[in-house]
């Protein structure tokens, strides 16, 4: 649920949500034609800002959408909207979609629509249960690792984890290779040491998943989907869950979770966050 006593920003200012007007004819909601960002706010700062906004911008160009500010200017949209309404720990996201369009693929030409807001961190628990779904991801796709509003594939995948029990849903390609969760990449044992899939696999190109392939020895390989609930020891990542352990994959017990591996990663991002707020 949002708070309706929230700022969020518009159009170059910050607003109460109720005197925002967002066009029904907005290709966000028409055709989901947008991008957008979501980051941890630690300590009252967005977490790895110029990452995300350097991913929003790639996101915007493989759409062809022109952003109207730079990149100065949503900064400093970020950091009002946290300060406005006192985030010291949530959540921001930026959104960008195609603007108001004529019912149809094509945009129309007033340009795109910018909004920024902040919500509560979800309350993830530190150890989580996955499924595998029959749905692949189509490493092929002309908006392959492009972070798109286009979320109903996700919707359908999640809304059947939760039925299972899960709190996310792990999606092969269609080689049968595995990619990525929902909203999450996701990291294996692998003969002794940690891997997670190529880009190439039609994965996104996670932040977390930057930060600790940076940070640690990390194999990028294309893994069978089997592999996973074969595996010791297995986890996820993203902005909000930063590490989480999985402890079951399709009804199999992992031997291990939190594991050795999974508890290093771990500690090397929060010990990053700790030196810095945006690496």
């Amino acid at each position: 649920m949002t708070d309706s006593g929230a700022l969020v920003w518009a159009d170059g200012r910050l607003h109460a949500p109720d005197d925002v007007r967002v066009s029904p004819f907005d290709q966000g909601l028409t055709v989901g034609d947008g991008v957008f960002e979501t980051m941890k706010v630690v300590a009252g700062q967005a977490f790895a800002l110029r990452r995300h906004l350097r991913r929003l911008r790639h996101s915007a160009d493989g759409l062809g959408l022109r952003l109207p500010y730079g990149d100065d200017e949503l900064r400093e949209a970020v950091g009002a909207v946290v300060a406005a309404n006192r985030v010291d720990s949530g959540r921001v996201r930026i959104t960008v979609t195609g603007g108001a369009g004529p019912l149809g693929s094509n945009r129309g030409g007033d340009g795109p629509t910018v909004l920024v807001a902040t919500a509560p961190l979800p309350d993830w628990d530190p150890i989580t249960s996955v499924i595998t779904v029959p749905w692949r991801r189509n490493e092929h796709s002309a908006v392959v690792g492009l972070k798109t509003t286009s979320y109903a594939e996700n919707v359908v995948a999640l809304a059947r984890a939760h039925e299972a029990g899960a709190s996310e849903a792990i999606f092969a390609n269609t080689a049968g290779v595995l990619c990525e969760g929902t909203g999450t990449n996701i990291f294996l044992e692998v003969e002794g040491r940690l891997a997670t899939p190529p880009l190439s696999a039609g994965c996104l190109a996670g932040i977390t998943r930057e930060l600790l392939i940076e940070l640690l020895d990390i194999a990028e390989i294309d893994v069978p989907l089997e592999q996973l609930a074969a595996t010791d020891e297995a986890f996820l990542t993203s902005s909000t869950r930063d590490v989480q352990a999985i402890a079951v994959v399709d009804g199999r017990r992992l031997p291990e979770a939190p594991g050795a591996l999974t508890r290093h990663a771990a500690e090397a991002l929060a010990e990053l966050e700790r030196r810095t707020l945006d690496p």
